[in-house]
């Protein structure tokens, strides 16, 4: 899917010229007059970021905020302050909003946190995806392998880990051999670096 800016501001006016400003730099943008209209269109596997301003009518900028956060939403999220808006901007960081931006604002500084934040998703997709990779390879390890997995990542010895399942040392070497060649690795050390983070 292909990641765009998501611009929700009540002002015509402003979301043109937004929207004409991201497209200039090579960022797709599509853009909604109300937080309801963006709610009725997101959907979890939306890539991308959001520009969202915090006063509008109807719903307000963090109350969508709140509710995409419920819905487990990973978007990053750049709000669109007016001066008298800071206080709640800064709330909205603490809740982990990405940036905010004040109106009137820097027309590149803008776009240079949008780049910013679309790179923020994709990695955070890439990582998402690497973990569900390991996962999956995880998955397709037998209860043994799993066993001796564990043990090969405590640093024990084939003989220790024979001892401590009550099995052959050649078995360990062919559940270990097994175990590598699943995980498409070569040694404990790649093991424990594949599965950094991901357990």
């Amino acid at each position: 899917m292909t990641a765009h800016a998501y611009l929700i501001d009540d002002d015509d006016a402003i979301r043109d010229s937004l929207s004409w400003l991201l497209e200039s730099r090579g960022v797709p943008c599509l853009s909604y007059p109300s937080a309801e209209d963006f709610l009725a269109a997101w959907e979890p596997s939306l890539a991308g970021c959001l520009v969202l301003d915090i006063r509008m009518d109807g719903m307000s900028g963090p109350e969508l905020f709140d509710i995409l956060n419920e819905r487990g939403s990973k978007l990053p999220v750049i709000f669109l302050t007016g001066h008298g808006d800071v206080p709640m901007a800064v709330s909205a960081l603490k809740k982990g909003a990405f940036d905010f931006v004040e109106k009137p604002c820097n027309d590149n500084e803008l776009v240079d946190r949008v780049i910013a934040a679309l790179q923020l998703d994709e990695n955070q997709r890439v990582a998402a995806s690497d973990a569900d990779s390991v996962n999956s390879l995880v998955n397709r390890l037998t209860t043994r392998e799993r066993e001796v997995m564990e043990l090969v990542l405590a640093g024990k010895l084939n003989k220790v880990i024979a001892d401590e399942l009550q099995i052959s040392m050649r078995t360990v070497e062919v559940h270990r051999a097994n175990l590598f060649e699943k995980m498409g690795v070569r040694t404990a050390v790649e093991l424990a670096q594949r599965l950094a983070g991901k357990r």
